[in-house]
């Protein structure tokens, strides 16, 4: 997300021709692949990388990033039937990234809140506390500054400005990926926007 496009998301009045299965525009529900094996390969095949992406802008964590997608991916099989009927593949896998990056950030929750317990009780000496393994995936300081003021906004704003800035979805996308509005996406994006300003230190983007 360069330090360029922080600017309030504006609606594009256009039809939206975003992809929804591997870079061609969203088929009907009939025309997609019937077999759920050759359908997931070929979704595999086009938004691993970028599906990993968005979820580690959430979580931070490479390795939880990828448990995230595979278990969206392996939904995509599971429920392939009803998704295909609904032809919205790819708006599938984001809601599916979404929410399994918020059941991470649950669980982590609660073992953050055990190990605290842990380390307050009497036969912890010696306990060592590990950290969560992470990548690199920002490599220039613009990109970590701007990393590292996104992880630390409200969840929701958060997942609107991954999903509108580095997804490239339309507000209407991102309102049915996170079930609300779209006046609630603008909200969101309008206040996480004026929050990365005021985070962000102006030397770290130039």
């Amino acid at each position: 997300m360069p330090a360029g496009q922080l600017s309030d998301p504006c609606p594009d009045p256009r039809p939206d021709p975003r992809p929804d299965l591997h870079g061609t525009p969203s088929r009907p529900g009939p025309d997609l692949p019937g077999d759920p094996d050759v359908a997931v390969t070929e979704l595999y095949d086009a938004h691993w990388h970028r599906l990993v992406r968005l979820a580690w802008l959430l979580l931070r964590d490479q390795l939880a990033a990828e448990d995230v997608v595979q278990d969206a991916f392996v939904a995509t099989h599971r429920n392939w039937a009803s998704i295909r009927d609904g032809g919205r593949v790819v708006g599938y896998l984001h809601a599916a990234v979404v929410n399994g990056c918020r059941s991470v950030q649950r669980h982590q929750v609660v073992v953050d809140r055990q190990n605290a317990r842990d380390a307050a009780a009497a036969d912890a000496h010696g306990r060592v506390d590990h950290g969560s393994a992470e990548v690199e995936a920002l490599r220039s300081a613009e990109r970590a500054a701007i990393a590292r003021a996104l992880h630390a906004l409200p969840a929701r704003q958060r997942e609107v400005l991954v999903l509108r800035y580095y997804a490239d979805l339309s507000e209407a996308q991102i309102a049915a990926a996170l079930e609300i509005s779209p006046g609630a996406v603008k909200t969101h994006a309008h206040r996480g926007l004026t929050s990365l300003r005021r985070t962000i230190d102006p030397l770290e983007l130039s």
